[in-house]
């Protein structure tokens, strides 16, 4: 299982999962977990419909990239969205989905060097093999 959330880092990291997927012949599980903004919703903001606009785009982005390899690189793939916080998202995927392994991209932010990135909180949970990809 990979999360993807647009990031180069996030496509990185599909990628690197794909690669894994294709050598072992598994299925790739390609998550998306949907932010939940309940301040942004209750000023109005359309928070739902565009968290679903970037899973469509995600899913439009992963099908271009799979035709463009069929024949060559061919991985059995399956696209889902979760909501909720990255973190929490992840981890009811991969148990929901009995992940055999979670692959993510490093994050670029900054601050969670100090606070801790979702990688690290995957890691530090110790319940499946956790792949960063820089």
């Amino acid at each position: 299982m990979v999360g993807v959330d647009g990031s180069e880092s996030s496509l990185r990291a599909a990628s690197y999962a794909a690669g894994l997927a294709r050598r072992q012949r598994a299925l790739l599980t390609l998550v998306y977990v949907q932010p939940v903004m309940a301040a942004g919703a209750s000023l109005g903001v359309p928070v739902t419909e565009t968290t679903d606009q970037i899973a469509e785009e995600l899913v439009r982005e992963i099908q271009v990239a799979a035709e463009q390899v069929k024949g060559i690189f061919d991985v059995r793939w399956e696209f889902h969205t979760f909501r909720g916080d990255p973190y929490n998202g992840l981890v009811k995927a991969a148990d929901r989905l009995k992940a055999d392994a979670v692959v993510v991209g490093a994050s670029e932010q900054a601050g969670h060097r100090i606070v801790g990135s979702v990688a690290i909180r995957l890691v530090k949970a110790g319940r499946w093999p956790v792949t960063v990809v820089p």
